[in-house]
């Protein structure tokens, strides 16, 4: 190795290791947000799913004697005077109409039919759950444009035992559960309101205990 050669691998050297810690870095700070959630804004409004508890009133168009309020079933089944067993859950109100109607074509001639749901629970895999140290663990319907907020305000917040900076919620995303961190001690005790995120149909949020 010559005196001029020297110089040169050392420099190499040293832009490799530069670009190798730059590289490092950036991955760390990858790692190190991807802990805390970051509001990515309310989910989409896609149509009202009818679910098990749902009440449904159902008015069939000059026949008030067919014309009925119904509960669904925990089957996610409706029974309603010439209609029995028909799956309800999962459907639009928009969709079981149609299929009331298919169902009474046997005995009314071209009925028209209107569903409208009251009693709103939802179907389970849209429903937010609240497990741990929650004042209420619940399960509670989602709603649109709801937030970590209206979800702690229906549970009526934490237990004194509750490590509400160490809660996560648990999320489905492209059919795989991803886990992402909230801040519930720095939202409901400091009002730090950037610790609010928007919540999504079948969120699971976990509230563990403080050992401290």
């Amino acid at each position: 190795m010559t005196r001029l050669e020297s110089p040169v691998k050392y420099q190499t050297l040293f832009k490799w290791l530069a670009a190798g810690a730059i590289m490092l870095g950036a991955l760390g700070g990858c790692a190190s947000s991807g802990n805390t959630m970051v509001d990515a804004g309310p989910a989409p409004a896609p149509d009202y799913l009818i679910g098990p508890g749902d009440n449904v009133s159902i008015i069939v168009w000059r026949n008030p004697e067919v014309s009925q309020s119904v509960p669904v079933r925990p089957d996610g089944k409706i029974t309603t005077p010439l209609v029995e067993d028909l799956e309800a859950s999962g459907k639009t109100s928009t969709a079981l109409a149609r299929d009331i109607e298919k169902a009474l074509a046997k005995y009314i001639q071209q009925p028209v039919v209107t569903v409208i749901v009251t009693g709103f629970t939802g179907t389970y895999g849209e429903q937010i759950r609240v497990i741990g140290q929650a004042a209420r663990p619940q399960a509670l319907p989602y709603r649109r444009d709801m937030s970590l907020m209206d979800v702690l305000i229906a549970v009526g917040g934490v237990t004194e035992f509750a490590a509400g900076n160490k809660a996560t919620i648990i999320r489905n995303v492209e059919g795989k559960q991803q886990q992402y961190r909230v801040r519930l001690n720095d939202l409901i005790k400091e009002g730090d309101i950037s610790a609010n995120v928007s919540m999504r149909p079948g969120d699971i949020l976990v509230i563990p205990e403080s050992f401290f």
